[in-house]
């Protein structure tokens, strides 16, 4: 039997350094993948990382968020947390899929979008909200999988799907929980009662349908989420792209009902 732990547990489990990394998922679930960078108007965002690949023969695009292992590649890729730059390489990835009739693949992971003087500069809420209005509107199947944090509107630029799931000690919540004890009670040392109240884990945003899917890590991990995938993207394929939109639009819609409950 698995052993039950907090919430708070699970949040520094989602945090673990050793979690597996958007290019293991990309390594272990995709037969090919070729990356393709830039955002076609500044530079290129490294803590996104995305492209075409092949999910057994079907081509689909896969963007995840990379926060990188060691010193180095944690400061090149920002610690997972997105610039506009990002953002915007996503939404070309994202248009680029929908002319070519591709699925797309999004892995959720991170502490938030980037929050530096210089993402603002170049637009950061812009380039988020874009994100959000064009996978909204795109005509093709969207699949968001959230393996480790998924925190604030840096998460939820990547999230407009048409199904979430989420690995079993994997977060999402609108900021950590530790910046919610420092609001409610100043003192971020409560994260712990934090995170019981803002029901962070897979097992509650199941329980209040925000999500569709909790993925049990074992060692089946990567072989039950390529089976996933393979059957959700086939059926989703057969759905004309009005559908497509007008139940998804539906699906968040509805998400103010599952706040609802939460309270």
């Amino acid at each position: 039997m698995k052993k039950n732990i907090s919430d708070y547990e699970k949040v520094l489990k989602a945090r673990d350094l050793n979690r597996p990394h958007i290019d293991e998922f990309i390594n272990n679930i995709f037969d090919e993948f070729i990356e393709l960078k830039g955002d076609r108007l500044q530079a290129d965002d490294e803590s996104i990382l995305g492209g075409v690949a092949l999910l057994d023969g079907i081509p689909v695009t896969v963007i995840g968020q990379k926060k990188g292992r060691e010193a180095n590649e944690n400061i090149r890729c920002n610690f997972g947390m997105t610039s506009p730059e990002g953002y915007r390489k996503s939404i070309r990835l994202m248009r680029q899929a929908e002319k070519f009739n591709r699925p797309v693949v999004t892995f959720i992971d991170t502490p938030g979008a980037y929050p530096g003087k210089e993402a603002e500069m170049h637009g950061q809420s812009l380039a988020i909200a874009e994100c959000m209005s064009v996978m909204s509107d795109l005509k093709v199947p969207i699949i968001s999988i959230i393996t480790g944090e998924g925190n604030s509107g840096g998460a939820l630029a990547l999230m407009v799907s048409d199904k979430i799931w989420m690995l079993e000690n994997a977060v999402f919540a609108i900021l950590s929980p530790e910046g919610f004890a420092s609001i409610l009670w100043k003192d971020a040392t409560r994260a712990d009662e934090a995170s019981e109240l803002m029901n962070v884990t897979a097992d509650k945003l199941l329980q209040f349908n925000f999500i569709d899917k909790v993925i049990n890590e074992d060692k089946l991990l990567y072989k039950n989420i390529a089976a996933n995938l393979k059957n959700e993207i086939r059926r989703l394929l057969k759905v004309s792209p009005e559908v497509l939109i007008s139940e998804r639009y539906d699906k968040f819609r509805n998400i103010d009902r599952c706040g609802r409950a939460v309270r």
